[in-house]
This record gives structure tokens, C-alpha cells and sequence, in this order.
């Protein structure tokens, strides 16, 4: 009979399936590039990226489903499980048709901030995330929170449902947030007051985390600076340079232990999720290669954090009862502009501002005087329907006759219009860029730069190198029920919000089309 008791207990177990995960922590690395990742392993130690790499579920090859992503459009995709055509963030910011200026995705004058003075909420996120709906199958005991450098990652990743969004200040340093969520915690108001980088920044400095990184030089080229760098904090912009540093990644990973002892974070019954967002982009945004050795220190003190923050959440939640999800934000941008026509390479400036004027003078010949086109903003035109409304003109008729005009421009690789985004023709190409594409805030024309030539902004003084090489990235599933295996087919991150979902037992963010990813 104990013998029966004993193999219904098994069946029973096994029909159970693995234990829920008590915590997941998402750790989304703003610009984590694969070949720099591998390039600089010598100066890894064994449980940072080495341990995602032998104890994880490794998808070497993870891509976003939709073109030219941003921190904001990645962070939205990774936490809703669709691209930016349904989830209504198309990048950091856009062009608000009613006031002709741009907004920022998570600008909203109705809520104050908390120790800045930005206001914000997640108002332009149009579904839900895997935190809001963690917090709906738990009745709202889930405790949710997100924790990155940038008010638009920290505030995505949090969605509309959770207790906390938290970002670095850039004018006091001090853990910011918004009225819009939970009344702001003791705890950070504890760290903030002791542990504020307020009062620690005049004391840092940047230098090589070793001598080993000291003397790698992986970077062949010639401007590379050869010798060890040493940076300070000390000008009005200090917050917002250190913030494009690797010394960012230690504030996040102290603020997140903060969180995580004193919120009590996977410690009952009830799963948590925390979002991290670190930092491997190049240091203040310039070239990489111009330096080279910064970008290497940065791998290596990544890495370190990496370490840090699995071994502290290991310790006090346990490897078995959390989910680790570690991926990219899938872009990098900083392309070191230069002169490539002494290399005879195809080059050119492609300035968007004036395109603007001549597509409005031609549109002028053809209908008569007016402004057709209101605004450029990044490579995109919009134009005043309100007018083409008024005389009766036939949008279809306008948007081709505009194509017509603007492929010739010299630097225009192609244009797409908004018709022929929505009714065009299916291509891999065209469904990304569909992707990409939302009718109530990306422009009504779209122009593809040919690669090597420079998109510039006269009126904002901004410029960019159009580049379509392929950046690959990994994706890692580490922790609980996570059978190690190295994957090298293609995967995308809109899938990975509905295997946390499978891994939690509840349903996956309500505009998420995609099948969980088998592990």
C-alpha cells in the first residue's frame, strides 16, 4: 500500500510541472553588442556572462521584429511581446501633431515627478506588459518594480500596473520617480539619504577597472587612446555623463539590492518581477573607437555587476525560486562619423531639413500655395492633412506624387508612405519597418537613407550614419527550470513576454501574438 502512496505521489509531483518562480528579474543591457561580448572574455571572471553562457539557456542570434529600435521601442517590446505597430511606442520620442513638438514616450503633464522635476507616466503604452499582468493573476499583491539610469527605460519597464519606476535624476542624482505610481518607499528614501550620489559623485572617478583591462587593446585602430584614461565628475552635465559610463551599472545594482532586501522582493508565496537596465553603451556617447579602452572597461565592470547582482539575489532568494532573463536593447548609437570619400567609399549629407523646403515647393507647383509639409523629425516628414482635407485633395494622390519626387534626391535608398506601410506588399524588409510604424504618432512619409551617407537636421544640429550591418545579440534564460543549451537559430524578443508568462502560469500582455519559447 505505501508503495501505491508512494508512486501516486510521484505522478501527482510530476503532473505538477516546475515549481513558479518566486522572482523574475529582467536585465535588459542598453547596446549589449555579441562581438564585443565575446571579444573581450579574457576580462571576464566566472560568473557574470562565462556563467550565462554555461549555466543559461543561450539564444545566440535574438532579434527585434521591427526596424531601427531604440532603449524606449526595446524596453516597450520586451515587456509586452509586440513591436511598436500595436504597442504605440515607435522610439523615444515623436511628433505631436496637435502642438507640431516633439514628446517624449512617457511625458504626461498630470503626474509629478518625485525628486525631479519631469512628469511622467506610461500613458502612451498602449497594452499591457508582463508586470501588468502579473499583477492582475495576483490580485495585486505581485510587487513590480523597474529600476534603470533613464526615466523612459525605468517607466516602460514598470507599465501601468506596477508599484515603482525609478530613474537617476539628471540634474540632482537622486533616485526620481512619478506620482503615478505607489506613494514613494521609505526604503529609497533611506537609500537616497544615505547613499545618494548627490553626495558621492565629486569623490568619483573613472578609470581602468585593473591593469588587465589597462593592457588589453582589442581596438586596431591608430586614434584608439593607447594609454590607461581618467575621467572625472565635475561639470553641470556631470549626472547625465556618468550616467553614459559603466559606473552607472554599480548605482543600479545598489539601488536594486536596496529594493530587493528591504521591499522583500521573492521572499512569499507571490512572484515579483524587477527590471534592471544596464549600461554598455560608449562612454558620453562618442566613438568607440576614439575610446576603445573605456568600452572594454566597460564589459569587464559589467560583467562584474553581472556577478554581483546573481550571487546577491542567489543568496537571498535563491537560485532555484528566480527567473534571470538577460538580453539587449538591440541597437548601438554611436557610429563615428568620418570622411569616407578619401576611401572612395559612396558618402554624402542627406539633410532631412532640406528636403522638407523642397517637397514643400513642389507641392506648392503642383496644388498652389500652402504648407504641406509641417515638420521633420529622425527620417520621417509629416504633412498638414488638415490642409489636403480642406481642398479636397487626394491623400493617396499626395503621398505618391511626394515618393515620386523624394526618391530622386540624391542619399534616398527608398520612401515609404504610410499607405504603403499599411497596403503595400508583404517583404521581410516591409513587415519590419511595418513594425515600426504606428498611424497615430510616426510620420506620413518615411525616407531610407542610403548606407554611408549622413542624416542631418539642420534646425535640431542632429546628425547620423546610416548603417544596415548586422549587430547579432544574445538572449539568456538563467535560474529556475532552465536546462543549460546554446541555441543558434534566430529567435525574437517579442517571444520572450509570453515564455515568462508559460513560466508563471498567467496569461501573456493582451496584445502579445507570439508563442513562448520552448526551454
Amino acid at each position: 500500500m505505501s508503495v501505491v502512496c508512494c508512486l501516486l505521489t510521484v505522478i501527482a509531483q510530476a503532473q505538477e510541472g516546475p515549481q513558479v518562480p518566486s522572482l523574475v528579474v529582467n536585465i535588459v543591457i542598453d547596446q549589449l553588442r555579441s562581438d564585443y561580448m565575446d571579444a573581450f572574455a579574457p576580462l571576464y571572471g566566472q560568473g557574470g556572462f562565462l556563467r550565462l553562457k554555461e549555466q543559461g539557456r543561450f539564444y545566440s542570434q535574438a532579434e527585434y521584429p521591427f526596424s531601427s529600435p531604440d532603449q524606449a521601442s526595446a524596453m516597450a517590446c520586451l515587456m509586452t511581446g509586440t513591436s511598436p505597430y500595436a504597442n504605440g511606442i515607435v522610439g523615444d520620442r515623436w511628433l505631436d501633431r496637435q502642438t507640431l513638438r516633439p514628446v517624449l514616450c512617457v511625458d504626461d503633464d498630470t503626474y509629478p515627478g518625485i525628486h525631479t522635476d519631469e512628469k511622467s507616466s506610461p500613458k502612451h503604452l498602449a497594452v499591457s506588459t508582463i508586470g501588468d499582468e502579473l499583477k492582475v493573476s495576483s490580485e495585486g499583491k505581485s510587487l513590480v518594480y523597474s529600476i534603470a539610469p533613464t526615466r523612459e527605460a525605468a517607466i516602460l519597464g514598470a507599465g501601468h500596473a506596477g508599484n515603482g519606476a525609478f530613474w537617476l535624476d539628471d540634474w540632482t542624482g537622486r533616485w526620481a520617480t512619478t506620482c503615478y505610481y505607489d506613494n514613494y518607499p521609505e526604503w529609497a528614501t533611506e537609500y537616497n539619504n544615505l547613499s545618494s550620489l548627490e553626495d558621492r559623485i565629486g569623490d568619483l572617478h573613472y578609470e581602468p577597472l585593473n591593469e588587465q583591462v589597462a593592457n588589453f587593446h582589442y581596438f586596431v585602430s591608430t586614434d584608439a587612446k593607447a594609454k590607461p584614461f581618467s575621467h572625472k565628475f565635475k561639470t553641470p552635465r556631470k549626472y547625465r555623463e556618468l550616467k553614459a559610463t559603466a559606473l552607472v551599472n554599480e548605482e543600479v545594482s545598489l539601488f536594486a539590492k536596496q529594493a530587493i532586501e528591504k521591499a522583500g522582493l521573492g521572499t512569499d508565496a507571490v512572484t515579483d518581477l524587477l527590471t534592471l537596465t544596464y549600461y554598455a553603451g560608449t562612454y558620453d556617447h562618442q566613438s568607440a573607437v576614439g575610446y576603445g579602452m573605456e568600452m572594454q572597461d566597460t564589459y569587464a565592470r559589467l560583467d562584474r555587476q553581472l556577478e554581483n547582482i546573481f550571487s546577491f539575489i542567489e543568496e537571498k532568494v535563491g537560485l532555484d525560486k528566480t527567473l534571470f532573463v538577460v538580453t539587449s536593447s538591440g541597437y548601438f548609437d554611436s557610429e563615428e562619423m568620418m570622411d569616407l570619400s578619401k576611401y572612395r567609399i559612396p558618402t554624402g549629407v542627406f539633410s532631412i531639413t532640406k528636403a522638407q523646403a523642397l517637397l514643400n515647393m513642389y507641392l506648392i507647383a503642383v496644388y498652389g500655395q500652402g504648407n504641406y509639409v509641417e515638420t521633420a523629425i529622425d527620417n520621417q516628414l509629416y504633412l498638414n492633412l488638415k490642409l489636403i482635407e480642406n481642398r479636397n485633395l487626394n491623400l493617396t494622390e499626395v503621398l505618391d506624387r511626394c515618393s515620386a519626387f523624394l526618391i530622386q534626391l540624391s542619399g534616398v535608398k527608398d520612401v515609404y508612405t504610410s499607405q504603403r506601410l499599411s497596403l503595400g506588399a508583404w517583404t521581410p524588409g516591409i513587415s519590419k519597418l511595418r513594425n515600426a510604424y504606428n498611424p497615430k504618432c510616426s510620420g506620413d512619409i518615411i525616407i531610407q537613407v542610403s548606407p554611408g551617407w549622413v542624416l542631418k537636421n539642420e534646425d535640431t544640429h542632429e546628425q547620423q550614419l546610416s548603417r544596415e550591418s548586422y549587430l547579432s545579440f544574445p538572449l539568456f534564460f538563467l535560474g529556475a527550470g532552465i536546462v543549460p543549451e546554446k541555441v543558434r537559430i534566430p529567435v525574437s524578443i517579442d517571444q520572450v513576454a509570453p515564455t515568462i508568462a508559460q513560466a508563471l502560469r498567467i496569461r501573456a500582455p493582451n496584445a502579445c501574438p507570439q508563442a513562448p519559447l520552448n526551454y
